[in-house]
């Protein structure tokens, strides 16, 4: 989810007395029975023992045995679409690794240091819920590639994707706080064309995916509070080709070049570098393809998708540095326009503000609301059709006024000029104190 430069800044049977009753008839009788005791009898205990055991012999054969219940074996492929809980898929717990890079240079010693091994093993939950987080978007987007296609709503794709996410984590997140523990980071980006981030369908939408559109592909997906952030672009024409290839390669050029003690300024030239080394020919028009200047990269934090630090993707001054256990969005967006975008449309993107100021708030509506984003998403990213499947209704008034008295973020559709094109490739990274590990690398990209 990308942020973008401040404007100012470029998860019974009873017991019955029957023995009573047959030991009393047995003493009225007893004479009887001794004139008889030395006659052939059928109360004769031996004989009454042989007839009765084939009886009971046949009885218990003729017995029925209930069947089996035969076990389910357990699952060892994904489902299309993905339902099946990677937690079945991984028996073990433990979740596949990303792309591992050893440091260079002067942290070249970090991979063989003992006090460096013995740091990164202080916290295997956290790997595990990255790693968790970040097999559930491999497999999540890897559907979505194959599935996706010209001429399906983009409420449907968004749809598509989440409740894949959910059903993978094992959390629907419709009980009360269940998507805090595990589900999506942020909403579905679905950015067409000239909007480069921050667009998802509101309830409604209908607009359909065409076969001359570009779509950036924005997914989060977080494992207690551990949130993966990676994008894809996806083109139906080749003439948008090399405009998806300047961006990949920027990005691609940030994860190979990031690392600790590199100063963010620095990382941002190299990145443009490599975008802007790329021009692009759609319909017979040539345009160089710009690097989105206003537009970064940024830390993540638990529950929280922009953190501190911003990773540039021009040259700058910022001479701030990368530190050991930072995680980074390192995410390019490359443009056939002005390289700059500005809010536009519609808002769909909402999140509480870690920072929120305490306000009296007037508005029963907003009251209500806020209780509910605190419960179900804390500081998580949301948007409204999350409200809407929560069971919320008439909430845009309570909404804005909750906007507008800063207790909560929006982040409307960011866009360059009509007509131009955009595109946009991310990864999460881990500086970890050994390697640095580049969480979201797939076979896809």
């Amino acid at each position: 989810m990308a942020a973008k430069v401040p404007s100012n800044g470029l998860e019974k049977l009873s017991i019955s007395d029957a023995g009573h009753k047959a030991t009393n008839g047995g003493a009225q009788n007893g004479d009887a029975a001794a004139e008889h005791s030395g006659d052939e009898s059928e109360g004769d205990p031996d004989e009454q023992a042989a007839d009765a055991a084939p009886e009971a012999a046949k009885k218990k054969k003729n017995k029925k045995r209930k069947p089996k219940k035969k076990k389910k074996a357990a699952p060892t492929a994904q489902t299309d679409p993905p339902s099946v809980l990677l937690s079945d898929l991984f028996p073990s717990k433990i979740y596949p690794t990303g792309e591992e890079v050893e440091y260079v240079n002067e942290n070249r010693y970090r991979t063989t240091s003992e006090e460096k091994r013995h740091l990164d093993n202080l916290d295997p939950d956290f790997l595990n819920d990255y790693r968790y987080a970040a097999e559930t978007h491999r497999q999540v987007r890897q559907w979505a590639q194959r599935n996706i296609k010209p001429g399906q709503t983009l409420t449907e794709i968004a749809n598509g994707i989440e409740d894949s996410v959910r059903r993978l984590v094992g959390h629907d997140g419709l009980a009360e706080g269940d998507a805090i523990k595990a589900g999506m980071g942020f909403p579905t980006g679905l950015n067409l064309d000239h909007i480069a981030a921050h667009y998802s369908p509101n309830a409604g939408n209908k607009t359909v995916l065409q076969q001359s559109n570009v779509m950036k592909v924005d997914i989060g997906v977080h494992v207690n509070g551990r949130i993966v952030d990676s994008a894809f672009t996806m083109a139906f024409d080749p003439m948008y080709d090399n405009l998806l290839a300047a961006v990949k390669d920027a990005t691609n050029t940030g994860v190979k070049e990031a690392g600790i003690d590199v100063r963010l300024g620095e990382l941002g030239e190299k990145i443009q570098e490599a975008m802007e080394s790329y021009e692009c020919e759609i319909n017979g028009t040539t345009y160089p393809v710009k690097a989105i200047r206003n537009l970064t990269g940024h830390t993540i934090l638990p529950y929280s998708i922009h953190g501190t630090k911003s990773v540039p993707i021009v040259k700058s001054a910022d001479t701030t540095k990368m530190e050991e256990g930072d995680v980074f969005a390192i995410e390019t967006f490359g443009s056939t326009g002005n390289g700059y975008v500005h809010d536009q449309g519609e808002c769909s993107h909402y999140a509480l503000r870690g920072d929120a100021p305490k306000v009296d708030l007037r508005l029963s509506s907003a009251k209500s609301l806020l209780n509910v984003i605190k419960k179900n998403f804390s500081t998580i990213p949301f948007c409204r059709r999350y409200l809407d499947r929560l069971g919320q209704d008439k909430y845009l008034l309570g909404l804005n006024n909750l906007v507008q008295s800063g207790i909560v973020e929006d982040y409307p559709p960011l866009v360059d000029k009509k007509g131009s094109y955009t595109a946009q490739f991310e990864h999460t990274i881990l500086l970890r104190p050994t390697v640095k590990e580049v969480i979201s690398r797939g076979e896809d990209y």
